[in-house]
C-alpha cells in the first residue's frame, strides 16, 4: 500500500491471463453482435427487392387490366349512343303510326292525265332554224 496524502490507495493485480481472456470474451462478443447485425441488414435487403419487384409486376398487371378497362368503356360507350340512336329512330316510327292513317278510296283525289306531246327532233331543230332567219340570226353576207 502507498500512501497519497491522507487516502489509502490499494492496487488491484490483474493477471495478464484473466485480461486476455476477458479481451477475447469482448472480441467474440462484437463479432457476434456484428454477424447478427449483418444478416438482419442482408435480410431486411433482400426483403425490400423482393417486394420491390412483387409491387413492380403488381402495377405492370394493374397498367394492363386499366388499360383493358378503359377500352370496354369506350366499347361501351359507342354501343350506348348506338342504342340511344335506335330507340330514337323505334321511337319516332311509333310517333309516325299515329299520325298517318289508312286511306280508303273515298280519300282519293284523282287528276286527269295530261297527254303530253313529244317533239321530234328533227321538228324542233327545224322550227329554231326557221326562228333564227326570222330574227336575223343568220344573215347573208355583210
Amino acid at each position: 500500500m502507498k500512501l497519497y496524502g491522507n487516502q489509502l490507495n490499494f492496487k488491484k493485480k490483474v493477471s495478464y491471463e484473466s485480461k486476455k481472456n476477458s479481451e477475447k470474451i469482448s472480441i467474440l462478443n462484437i463479432k457476434l453482435l456484428h454477424q447478427i447485425f449483418d444478416t438482419i441488414n442482408i435480410s431486411l435487403l433482400v426483403l425490400i427487392f423482393t417486394l420491390f419487384f412483387l409491387s413492380f409486376d403488381s402495377q405492370r398487371k394493374w397498367s394492363n387490366t386499366y388499360k383493358t378497362l378503359s377500352k370496354t368503356r369506350a366499347i361501351n360507350n359507342n354501343l350506348i349512343d348506338y342504342i340511344s340512336k335506335i330507340e330514337e329512330f323505334y321511337i319516332s316510327e311509333l310517333e309516325s303510326l299515329n299520325i298517318y292513317r289508312k286511306t280508303k278510296p273515298q280519300d282519293l283525289i284523282y287528276l286527269d292525265k295530261n297527254i303530253e306531246e313529244k317533239e321530234s327532233l328533227f321538228k324542233k331543230n327545224l322550227s329554231s332554224f326557221i326562228k333564227g332567219f326570222s330574227d336575223s340570226k343568220y344573215q347573208r353576207g355583210y
